[in-house]
């Protein structure tokens, strides 16, 4: 049995800079407890605040209510992205939602994680990319440093905490190939 323990009084995350001042975090906590996490129904107004506070968005967001993002500043939205109800965008790193990609309610997007090998329990954030045509199902998790392949799909329930590859299906905890996913027109 290991001897050393967690020692959460020794956490310290002063390395980790979420990118604007204190002031510019809390106007946009209100924003988003307002706006996005509510049920407030209108995309415009949101696609309108997102890039506001430095957000880069492309066309036809739709955004549906009760979403909660963390640091717009640090999410880049193309064009035709579905976000459904109860998404939670913990972007404590850049989030990429590329073209035609859909996440499905209740979906987590999690940028971050400590670290249990250490006493620490130190901070470990990492990057999210959908890719174009990609689909993360409802109450799905995609993890830290992870790639979501173009047009592949997280089924409903999984966790990603690999990237997937393009045209797969991926089922489970922790999410694994099932099949290729078959597009028709």
């Amino acid at each position: 049995m290991p001897e050393l323990k967690t020692d959460l009084s020794s956490f310290n995350n002063d390395w980790y800079n979420p990118g604007r001042s204190t002031v510019v975090r809390i106007v946009w906590y209100f924003i988003n407890s307002f706006f996005f996490n509510s049920w407030f129904p209108f995309y415009g107004p949101k696609r309108f605040l997102l890039k506001l506070f430095g957000a880069k968005i492309g066309q036809g967001l739709v955004i549906k209510p009760y979403v909660s993002i963390k640091y717009p500043w640090k999410l880049v939205i193309e064009d035709h992205v579905w976000i459904g109800e109860k998404v939670w965008i913990d972007n404590l790193a850049k989030v990429t939602l590329k073209s035609n990609s859909c996440v499905s309610q209740g979906a987590l997007l999690l940028c971050g994680n400590h670290n249990y090998r250490k006493t620490t329990f130190d901070l470990i954030v990492g990057e999210i990319t959908l890719e174009e045509g990609a689909w993360v199902g409802a109450m799905a998790t995609v993890c830290p440093g992870v790639r979501v392949g173009s047009h592949s799909l997280l089924t409903v329930g999984s966790v990603a905490t690999k990237s997937l590859e393009a045209y797969w299906i991926y089922q489970g905890n922790p999410a694994q190939k099932l099949k290729i996913r078959e597009i028709k027109a």
